[in-house]
């Protein structure tokens, strides 16, 4: 992850991922729920690289994470011991939530692509939370094209 010249994080994250027989059904074709696996790893990472890190959020700041929606367009079948480049993009930051475009690609072949809305909650009450102003506050919001 970059930053532009006037301090805004850049949108993009991507991270990578090869495929191993755990993700795979009988005849070597990535599973429908690793890419599932595969999204959250990307939006996880994302959120490392940005300095945040999930459990210290529990544990300092009572916030989580929850999926709350997803859509999901499976464009192409991966394969065992492709190589996958996960791309994350945050296009919208609600009160309570945030809205995730991300795309799996082989190379210059998309293969999935996924709207992800994810909910800020209370660690102890399980309870919706309002996100704190510092939370994600720089981030540059704009979808994948």
């Amino acid at each position: 992850m970059q930053t532009s010249s006037n301090g805004n994080i850049q949108r993009e994250f991507s991270w990578q991922v090869r495929v191993y027989w755990e993700d795979t059904d009988a005849g070597g074709v990535v599973y429908h729920a690793s890419y599932v696996r595969f999204l959250e790893r990307g939006r996880s990472e994302w959120l490392r690289a940005l300095g945040i890190h999930q459990q210290a959020l529990a544990k300092d700041r009572d916030l989580l994470f929850a999926i709350r929606a997803m859509q999901l367009d499976f464009l192409r079948a991966a394969r065992l011991d492709d190589e996958l480049i996960v791309r994350t993009v945050l296009s919208k930051r609600r009160g309570a939530s945030l809205v995730f475009q991300q795309e799996i690609r082989r190379g210059d072949e998309a293969l999935l692509q996924a709207e992800v809305r994810a909910v800020c909650l209370s660690a102890s009450a399980f309870r919706p939370q309002p996100l704190p102003p510092d939370l994600l506050h720089d981030i540059h919001l704009t979808p994948l094209p």
